[in-house]
């Protein structure tokens, strides 16, 4: 595909050009220029040329070359001009523009990974996602789950592959590379028990980049889709369950975007209301007055369904101890946590913190 479709780029260009250009695979080869004999052979400049490229234009003792634009952050194609005055690596540069634009075109227009990419980046119309479709013969209404990879600390480019190869049916499964840190699986789901086969191939995800490329992530889980439409929907759920699990749930390496209740309310407040809201709960002392000690009471007493007696066992400390840790939370804050409606307030209170502390404004 892409030497014929090169080829015909070349041949528009050839009468404008005043030297010999093309362009070459990764290893050299010619695949397209506008000097038929050379297609099919390694330039003898090529590798030098690689090696002093970095992923820019260069120019050695022959020719200028500068590497293609490739979505997946891997070269696979370099333009070339013969020549080795400025207008060389010029050429040479407007070319690679030229050839890469054509790529992208001619894939945008035939390929099922780049189609699935414009939805859920929603560039493409809805109208227009059931025509192209049709054209890619695209199964408009298979359930699908989005899972967004998010690698931490020094992100590897070599993730899209390694998770590419976990899913080798590309008519159904689609491996995108988003960004540096970002890589977006669209999962058909085969099975009745869908949470069960997305929560496999996640934790499949997490373990093998850990493995293979010692890269940690962070894994966000949209619902289901049941329709092609609503891939961008579940797109950004996914993006929602990593930014509203860092916050809410720190523990998690994979969060699922259908369990992140209150945290997800919370997380779509504006900050005036979050504000607002705490001062108005912590009337007598702010939150901060009370100490680790108290917050991991309070914490306790949360996790064990407001039970004293299970707390104070959980906490290794008498009963009338407890008693006495929510008297002094009452006194602090007027809110007795053994009254249902005082915990849910107190509950909410905290989380609005955490979500404020996680955006450097929590002051109260």
């Amino acid at each position: 595909m892409s030497g014929r479709l090169f080829q015909s780029v070349v041949i528009q260009m050839k009468d404008a050009v005043d030297r010999p250009l093309g362009v070459t695979d990764e290893q050299g080869i010619v695949v397209a220029s506008t000097d038929a004999s050379l297609i099919g052979t390694k330039l003898d400049d090529f590798d030098h040329a690689v090696s002093k490229s970095g992923g820019l234009p260069v120019v050695t003792q022959l020719r200028a070359f500068c590497p293609l634009n490739s979505d997946s952050g891997k070269t696979e194609y370099y333009a070339f001009a013969d020549g080795t005055d400025p207008g060389s690596k010029a050429l040479s540069s407007i070319a690679a523009i030229a050839f890469s634009e054509a790529k992208t075109s001619y894939e945008e227009k035939h390929n099922k990974a780049a189609f699935v990419k414009n939805i859920i980046s929603d560039n493409i119309l809805p109208g227009d996602v059931y025509v192209r479709a049709k054209e890619l013969h695209f199964a408009t209404d298979e359930p699908r789950s989005v899972i967004l990879v998010r690698q931490l600390e020094k992100p590897d480019v070599a993730a899209v592959e390694t998770i590419q190869r976990l899913f080798p049916d590309k008519q159904k499964d689609f491996v995108l590379n988003i960004n540096e840190s970002d890589v977006v699986v669209i999962k058909a789901l085969s099975s009745k028990d869908s949470h069960e086969e997305v929560s496999r191939a996640a934790a499949t995800i997490e373990n093998v980049l850990k493995e293979d490329l010692g890269v940690t992530c962070i894994i966000g889980v949209s619902t289901d889709s049941k329709h092609l439409r609503e891939l961008a929907d579940r797109y950004k759920e996914a993006q929602v369950a990593i930014d509203v699990g860092r916050v809410f749930e720190s523990d998690k390496t994979i969060v699922y975007y259908e369990s992140l209740g209150l945290g997800r309310i919370i997380y779509q407040l504006p900050t005036t209301l979050c504000e607002m809201f705490l001062r108005e709960v912590f009337k007598k002392n702010p939150i901060e007055t009370l100490d680790e000690d108290t917050l991991e009471t309070i914490n306790r007493f949360f996790e064990n369904n407001l039970n004293v007696s299970e707390t104070s066992r959980k906490l290794y400390v008498h009963r009338n101890t407890l008693v006495y840790r929510l008297e002094k939370i009452k006194k602090l804050t007027g809110l007795d946590l053994r009254e249902f409606d005082h915990a849910i307030v107190f509950k909410v209170a905290m989380m609005v913190k955490m979500y404020l502390d996680s955006l450097n404004l929590g002051k109260y």
